[in-house]
């Protein structure tokens, strides 16, 4: 049973939704400075991941080739319509009262968030272990932080961020389902490397909650498909070459 799967959807939903109703409560400052703290661990949750890195060239490569392709068919745009249709489907049934930043901003913090709730190298990987193993610590884990994110960022988005539990959920059950497909076919190599690949994901992502640079993060999500192949290809293909 998708137990880990099933928590941390309703870790963003049930945030969601307590955030949308207390978020004039809060002050702005309280929600800015908080918000500060999750970006850094964001940040701190994508350097741990880089340094468990094993072929930096591969990852490097799948990182550049994934963000281009991105790039290429505009996926950071799609996503950008994706996530102002969520707003106007929800704003049909609960206006959000609490949001006083501007249209722009306001949907590219929402791709922010769907990014780092259902494009996360941690959330990827605990999907894949909890349904290959069972084990379900690695998603209990990251349901932490993504209640109290998605409690934090409803108070400026409102009542939208909870139904980012509805694609994070169909996209974490996929990969439960699959993962007698994919786990075996994997190294301990090529899992170190796709979770360093996530975590430059995490970092970018990181940077984006603070403001510092808005990094696009959506366009690099191919990355996540690429770079197993990418490093099993370096370890069988290359490295005999250069040794």
């Amino acid at each position: 049973m998708p137990i880990g799967v099933i928590i941390n959807a309703l870790s963003v939903a049930v945030g969601g939704m307590v955030g949308a109703f207390a978020g004039n409560k809060l002050s702005a400052r309280f929600k800015e400075d908080i918000n500060m703290i999750f970006g850094a661990c964001s940040m701190g949750m994508g350097i741990s991941a880089i340094v468990l890195m094993e072929n930096m060239p591969a990852v490097i490569f799948a990182v550049i080739i994934g963000t281009a392709v991105g790039l290429a068919i505009h996926l950071g745009d799609k996503m950008n319509a994706a996530a102002g249709g969520m707003q106007k489907v929800v704003s049909k049934f609960v206006k959000n009262k609490n949001s006083k930043i501007s249209e722009e901003e306001f949907t590219a913090t929402l791709v922010t968030i769907i990014v780092l709730f259902c494009a996360s190298g941690t959330g990827i990987y605990g999907s894949i272990i909890s349904g290959m193993t069972g084990e379900h610590s690695i998603l209990i884990a990251k349901s932490i932080l993504d209640l109290f994110t998605a409690l934090i960022f409803a108070c400026t988005l409102g009542m939208v961020v909870s139904i980012v539990a509805i694609p994070q959920f169909v996209i974490f059950l996929l990969l439960f389902l699959c993962a007698g497909l994919i786990y075996p076919a994997t190294t301990p190599t090529m899992i170190n490397d796709f979770k360093a690949c996530g975590g430059f994901i995490m970092l970018a992502t990181g940077f984006r909650m603070i403001k510092v640079k808005m990094f696009p993060t959506a366009d690099m999500i191919p990355a996540m498909v690429i770079v197993m192949p990418f490093s099993w290809f370096w370890v069988n293909y290359v490295l005999p070459l250069v040794n």
